[in-house]
This record gives C-alpha cells, sequence and structure tokens, in this order.
C-alpha cells in the first residue's frame, strides 16, 4: 500500500511518540501490528477484565439494566449478566455508581479539518480523531478527506496500535465535480485533483473513479448530487432563492449515479450521497446508494422510495447550525436549512426511516469531540432519549461496511469491549451524553475521569 504525503507526517508524528513496531498493512481497515512488545493501544489477548455496571444501557431493546457484569478477555466481551462469575485474578472495574454504554459511532465526520501543509494536515487529522475517541465515540466513517487519501493510512496506522484513536472507515477523497472541494470557495486549496484525474464524466468514467479509489484503500465511496449553490443570484452557499424556496440545483445524472453505486458493490464498497433535496436526491435513492446524506428537503416520494427501499437517512443536525443565521438573513427569516431538517426529520421519523447518528464533525466550526450535544435536538425534534441514543449504537451500526454491526454498537458477548460511561441517567437528561467520563476501546481503557470509589 503507498503512502500519500498526508501519512508520512503521521508516521513522524508517531516517532516523535516513541512508539515503535513493525506494521503490516492491508485494505479495508483490517491492519494489524506486528510488535517486539505490545502496544498499549491494543489490549493483549491474555488479559482478563471484568466491570460492574450499576447501570448498563442494552442498546438492542433501549432499556437500563441495572447490576450487571461485563467480562472481557483480550478485546472481546465473553459474558454479560447479573450473575456473571468474574474469574480470580482478573483486573475488576467498579462502575456499579454510573451508567455504561456502548461505544458511540458517528456515521459522518471529516477528520481533516485543512491548513496550508501535509504536516499540519496530518497532526490535526490525528488530533480530531483522538478529540471523537475521548468524547466516546469508538467509531466513526470519515465522509470526504477534502483532498487526497491520508485517512486511508491514518485508519490503518489506528488499526495497527501505533496510535490512539477510534475505529475508521473512510470514503478517502469524495467523487466530485469540484475535484477534492465539496464547495467552491472551500479554502485553502489543497491536493486539489480529479481521483486519479477520473472526472465522473460519464457512467464508465464514474466507474474507473470508483475502481482507483478502491485501489487506494478506502471503506466507502462519497459523492455529491446536489452540490454547492453558486452564480451572481445566490453567492456562496446561498441555498435560497429570496423567496425562501431550495436552489437543489443537480450535479451527477441517475445513470452515473447508478454506475457508481453497482461499481461499488461489486468492490465491497458502500456509497454515501450528499444530496438536499430534487432530483440529486431522487438520484441517489433510486440508485440505492447506501447512506443518503442531509435530504433536508424531503419531498413525498423521495420518503416513498426511502420507506420502500429500506434505506437509512443520516442527517447531520450539527452541520447545519452554523449555517442557520446566514439562512434567515438570506430568506427574510422564512426558513433555513436546519428548520428545512426538523421537518424532514420529524417525517422520516414518523415514517420508520432508520436515522443514523452523524454529525458533519469537521474542525472549528463544527468541532470534534462535541458531537454528543446533537442527541439533545434529536430529542427535541420527537426521538425519546433511547431511541436518540440507539441513533449512535445499533441504528448507527447497522450501515457500517463489512457487517461491522456483528463487532460493535451494543454490549453483548462476541462484541469488541468498546464501552463508555457517564454519572448520571441519559435517560432522564440527555446532556449526560456531553459529559463522558470513561472511554474503553477494544478493551483498552482511553480516559477514565470518574471519582474513584
Amino acid at each position: 500500500m503507498r503512502w500519500h504525503g498526508v501519512p508520512r507526517a503521521i508516521v513522524g508524528l508517531v516517532v516523535a511518540m516513541g512508539v515503535s513496531g513493525t506494521l503490516v498493512w492491508s485494505q479495508g481497515g483490517r491492519a494489524q501490528a506486528e510488535t517486539q512488545a505490545a502496544s498499549r493501544f491494543l489490549a493483549p489477548a491474555t488479559q482478563v477484565v471484568a466491570i460492574r455496571a450499576g447501570r448498563l444501557f442494552d442498546a438492542t431493546s433501549g432499556t437500563l439494566l441495572t447490576n450487571q457484569v461485563v467480562l472481557i478477555e483480550g478485546d472481546r466481551i465473553v459474558d454479560v449478566g447479573p450473575a456473571v462469575d468474574i474469574p480470580p485474578g482478573a483486573t475488576v472495574l467498579d462502575l456499579s455508581g454510573v451508567t455504561v454504554l456502548p461505544g458511540m459511532i458517528d456515521t459522518h465526520v471529516h477528520v481533516n479539518g485543512g491548513g496550508p501543509t501535509v504536516y499540519s494536515r496530518a497532526y490535526g487529522s490525528v488530533a480530531n480523531a483522538q478529540k471523537d475517541l475521548n468524547a466516546g465515540f469508538t467509531t466513526v466513517v470519515d465522509l470526504d478527506s477534502r483532498g487526497g487519501f491520508g485517512t486511508v493510512d491514518l485508519r490503518t496506522v489506528i488499526n495497527s496500535g501505533v496510535i490512539k484513536g477510534p475505529r475508521m472507515q473512510v470514503a478517502g477523497q469524495s467523487l466530485n465535480q469540484r475535484a477534492s472541494r465539496p464547495y467552491v470557495a472551500q479554502s485553502p486549496t489543497f491536493l486539489d485533483g480529479f481521483t486519479e484525474n477520473k472526472n465522473v464524466n460519464s457512467p464508465w468514467l464514474a466507474r474507473a473513479a470508483v475502481r482507483e479509489a478502491k485501489l487506494d484503500g478506502v471503506d466507502w465511496i462519497k459523492i455529491y448530487t446536489t452540490q454547492d449553490f453558486v452564480g451572481g443570484e445566490y453567492g456562496y452557499q446561498g441555498a435560497f432563492r429570496p423567496d425562501g424556496t431550495m436552489v437543489n440545483s443537480p450535479s451527477l445524472t441517475l445513470e452515473e449515479v447508478e454506475a457508481i453505486v453497482d461499481e461499488a458493490h461489486r468492490l465491497g464498497l458502500k456509497v454515501a450521497c450528499h444530496t438536499y433535496g430534487g432530483e440529486g436526491l431522487h438520484s441517489c435513492l433510486r440508485a440505492g446508494v447506501d447512506a443518503p446524506q442531509h435530504a433536508i428537503d424531503l419531498d413525498d416520494a423521495s420518503l416513498k422510495m426511502l420507506v420502500e427501499k429500506r434505506l437509512p437517512l443520516v442527517m447531520t443536525i450539527d452541520d447545519l447550525i452554523r449555517l442557520e443565521p446566514a439562512d434567515l438573513r438570506t430568506t427574510g427569516g422564512k426558513t433555513s436549512r436546519l428548520r428545512m431538517a426538523e421537518h424532514s426529520f420529524r417525517k422520516a421519523l414518523a415514517a420508520g426511516v432508520p436515522l443514523p447518528f452523524g454529525s458533519g464533525a469537521a474542525g472549528e466550526a463544527i468541532p470534534h469531540g462535541k458531537q454528543a450535544n446533537q442527541f439533545a435536538g434529536m430529542v427535541r425534534w420527537g426521538m425519546t432519549p433511547a431511541q436518540a441514543l440507539q441513533t449512535a449504537m445499533t441504528t448507527a451500526a447497522a450501515i457500517l461496511n463489512y457487517d461491522w454491526a456483528h463487532d460493535v454498537g451494543s454490549v453483548e458477548p462476541g462484541k469488541f469491549a468498546d464501552l463508555i460511561a457517564v454519572s448520571g441517567d441519559p435517560l432522564v437528561d440527555i446532556t449526560e451524553m456531553e459529559r463522558v467520563q470513561f472511554v474503553m476501546k477494544g478493551g483498552v481503557v482511553v480516559r477514565n475521569d470518574l471519582p474513584p470509589r
């Protein structure tokens, strides 16, 4: 597997941290590390840990269980229940005074927040990934690296146990008519070129771009079918006309989207589609993309396709909050993307559409490590606290590639020991999720700020 510029800076960071080891590389997020000494970021296979959980959130049923024991061997859970025998010599973590939950999953982040050099981008990507992990998001999906394929190698280095970070599935550089930039005015311009110089300007070039992305080691393909709205009348990201109607300018054709989805699925990849509404949204849904994103202008025809095709919808609430003031100015207070998103969210929820958690975290404007504030918005928009939690657990796990729902998303035997804890009861106060105090990933304690018992 070849390096892509950014990862070389990551290796420099690793060396500076004093971590040594020989790496074995593979695609699909399956890399492992051969180390002379066990990495402190990977659990030794021989470890046995027992967690006494005073309250344990069952993400499958959406209920709290009490006085549970979670038994861990190596990096996996082997038993859960109120009467689990704790083997002699096991390390016991007493979390009997708090609420234990599965590690959360954010299905839409951008760890590359930008920067003028490969080094600043590399260090920023590592920092953002670690902020997500420390906040309790033990798994993330990076949907657009903002140029290049550095996130592919970041994923691999994390999986190898060389540095700390969440489990990652990544799209690398998106397939996008604006090359590496989803918006024409995004700055600074960096590694601005089409994927392997393949502009998706026909179904066959679209297929070629998917193949090249696959060879670069991605897990997902990210496309944009509703582009930014530019021109003298609308301005940068001016999504609305003065009368408050949304522009919804389509980009890729249905035939191009169908080719991308077919080629991706043929190669074992999933497809996420940035779209707001109109023809662009219809193209994504008709083609059967795996994870439509945003869809804030959700019409009845689109809702019907979501239900009939049993597709999920990822609505990045955090991403829209920052756009609210500008949208209200443009429309004279008539509407905004956030207001439209609430209407679409409520429609999808009432129709039974799965709504996986996705924040759109992408740097200073949408900070990493703060995504859990989105739960409160979901509750305001009609979910129960339990439903909101499930969006970042079982619902999110269900859309991950490689059948990762068998590995993450709930606290069950056979799954990774990805666990978090909060002091209070999030079913009573959902904002507890903004104050995660304990994080374990794969049997390794990443963070423990709970008061000692």
